[in-house]
C-alpha cells in the first residue's frame, strides 16, 4: 500500500484532502482510480487507512475508513547532532538517518566545520533539509516525519543534550569496546538519547572536554577512523537493530 503525509488540518470529519505533488504521483505515476486504498499520515502521530472519492487535477479526496495500528517508530527518540558536513554530504546524512530511524536531526557548527552558514542562507539550506527528511520518510514508510532543526552551536546542542536521557560522542581516542556497548545498552525503548557527530577534521580535544562534562559518553566505532556521514550511521544501526522490537 502507498502511503501519503499531509497536514493535519487536512484531516476533517473523515475525510482527507491531498494537494500539490503527490496529486500527479497519485493520479498519472501510480495511475490509481476511486476506490483503491491508500495510507495517510499527519507526520506527527496518526495513521490512516483510506478509500480514494475523488480524483482531480488539483485535489484527491480521501474517505478515512479507520486507523492504521502497526508502528514503524523506534521504540525510543533518537537525537542526531550533526556537525556541519563539506558540500552536499548533509543531504545524503539526513536521508539515511530518516530511513534508520532518527527523531531529529540537529545540524552543529563547530569549530572545525569548513561549511559556514547564517542569515537567510542558512534558513534556505535548513528548508532543504527539511524537505529531504520529508521525502525520506515517506520513502521509508515512517509515520513520523523527523524535524531538522536550526543551525546550533556546539554549547547550545550540548545543552539540549542535558533534557534528554543520555547521550554519546564517538571519539576516535576514546578506547574500550566493553563500555561502548554498555554505554548503547542504555539507550533503552522509552528513553530519549543524543548521538555527537564531528565534522570532517573531528572535534577538538577541548569540545570532547566540555561534552563529557556535561555527562555526554564517549564512545568507539572501533579500530577504523570513520567519516563524518559514515559515523552517525553506524551508530544508528546499532541502536535500530537493539530496539526493534
Amino acid at each position: 500500500m502507498y502511503h501519503f503525509f499531509v497536514e493535519p488540518e487536512w484531516i476533517a470529519d473523515g475525510c482527507v484532502r491531498i494537494t500539490g505533488p503527490d496529486v500527479n504521483h497519485i493520479r498519472n505515476v501510480l495511475r490509481m482510480r476511486p476506490g483503491e486504498s491508500i495510507g495517510v499520515r499527519d507526520g506527527r502521530s496518526h495513521s490512516y487507512l483510506c478509500e480514494l472519492e475523488t480524483i482531480g487535477t488539483d485535489e484527491i479526496m480521501a474517505r478515512i475508513c479507520g486507523d492504521e495500528t502497526e508502528s514503524t517508530e523506534l521504540s525510543a527518540r533518537l537525537y542526531l547532532f550533526q556537525a556541519l558536513p563539506k558540500s552536499d554530504k548533509m543531504d545524503l546524512i539526513i536521508q539515511k538517518a530518516v530511513e534508520l530511524g532518527v527523531y531529529q536531526i540537529v545540524p552543529v557548527a563547530t569549530r572545525r566545520c569548513v561549511v559556514k552558514l547564517d542569515g537567510k542562507r542558512a534558513e534556505s539550506r535548513v528548508q532543504r533539509w527539511n524537505a529531504i527528511a520529508r521525502s525520506a520518510a515517506k520513502q521509508s514508510g515512517r509515520m513520523y516525519v523527523p524535524e531538522v532543526t536550526e543551525i546550533r552551536t556546539l554549547e547550545e546542542a550540548i545543552t539540549l543534550a542535558g533534557t534528554l536521557d543520555g547521550a554519546v560522542i564517538p571519539y576516535e581516542r576514546a578506547t574500550g569496546i566493553a563500555e561502548t556497548r554498555a554505554a548503547f545498552s542504555r539507550i533503552r525503548p522509552g528513553s530519549s538519547a543524543g548521538i555527537f557527530i564531528g565534522p570532517e577534521g573531528g572535534f577538538e580535544a577541548d569540545e570532547v572536554q566540555a561534552a563529557m562534562a556535561a555527562g555526554i559518553c564517549p564512545v568507539t566505532l572501533g579500530r577504523r577512523i570513520l567519516r563524518t556521514e559514515t559515523a552517525g550511521m553506524t551508530v544508528l544501526a546499532i541502536l535500530m537493530f537493539q530496539l526493534e522490537e
